[in-house]
């Protein structure tokens, strides 16, 4: 799939792990050296914008998309290789957006950086299913339970209706001794599993430690999922994903490329967190990530 640069993460039902998934999988394409933008197109709920430490008047897609700022001026650096673009938070910026400005948006990202990761809001509404046609593909998040399994088929019939492709699905917070058949589940959506990710007390932890998780725990079972879905949404070669992981999903992490990257090294080469050009208080940066993945994973 390494021909695919844009990706939508998107889920059926809120509160699934998608920003999650889109922060470690954006994350874990940083530390491989990949240059990185994750942008927050729920334009209602703003997910990451406690990512950058916003004040009421911070540049932010809103601007962008009511024509009153550029890209860059919305662009904001995370650590290295890896930055987001929020959408705002107030009520009056988000009633001047145009959505189809979207287009253009991706556009300038795409010729930018490698990969461009659009974290898309949950339900059906114009602003969500746009997004679903811009990417070249879209990585449909799910947990197990029945509700969202179904919810996940909306989303994908969404997708077709937009003119885009689902690239497959990633399940989380899954058990390894469940009794559920991972592929199954897919199968029942006719797509296919990209990835598992195991529920981790580490998640938890590295919420409240204001650090992805592939970054905190790089050698947990999630973090280990989350580099495995880089490695494939890539086409690269990480240490660690390699070879056969005996995993529920039947992904056995075989890859034919070499690049490579160590999950130590990657966690070593993470730098303060903050706004660019200049970095926030490295302290109310982490409180910022914190708070921003837990809101985030919220139901909406």
């Amino acid at each position: 799939m390494s021909h695919e640069t844009v990706y939508s993460i998107a889920s059926g039902k809120g509160g699934v792990g998608k920003t999650t998934t889109t922060v470690n999988l954006g994350t874990a394409l940083a530390q491989a050296g990949k240059r990185v933008a994750i942008v927050d197109v729920d334009l209602g709920m703003a997910n990451l914008a406690g990512f950058v430490s916003l004040t009421p008047d911070s540049t932010t897609l809103h601007d962008v998309l009511a024509d009153n700022a550029s890209v860059e001026d919305a662009t904001y650096r995370l650590a290295e290789n890896i930055v987001a673009v929020p959408s705002g938070i107030g009520l009056d910026e988000y009633a001047e957006t145009s959505p189809e400005g979207l287009r253009e948006v991706v556009s300038e990202l795409r010729s930018t950086y490698d990969y461009v990761l659009l974290d898309v809001g949950a339900g059906i509404s114009h602003e969500t299913v746009l997004p679903l046609g811009l990417a070249d593909a879209v990585v449909l998040v799910s947990t197990p339970e029945p509700a969202a399994i179904q919810d996940s088929r909306k989303t994908i019939e969404l997708t077709a209706r937009a003119g885009g492709t689902v690239a497959g699905l990633v399940l989380t917070r899954t058990h390894p001794g469940s009794d559920i058949s991972h592929p199954d589940l897919a199968d029942r959506l006719d797509l296919q599993l990209l990835e598992t990710i195991p529920e981790d007390s580490a998640a938890r932890e590295s919420v409240y430690a204001g650090t992805p998780l592939v970054a905190y725990e790089p050698n947990g079972p999630a973090a280990t999922a989350y580099r495995h879905l880089a490695a494939e949404l890539a086409g690269i070669e990480l240490e660690g994903t390699a070879g056969d992981t005996d995993d529920d999903n039947g992904n056995t992490g075989d890859n034919d490329n070499t690049d490579t990257a160590t999950a130590e090294d990657a966690a070593g080469s993470e730098t303060e967190v903050g706004n660019s050009p200049e970095s926030a208080d490295e302290t109310s940066a982490t409180d910022d990530i914190s708070s921003a993945i837990t809101e985030a994973e919220s139901d909406h």
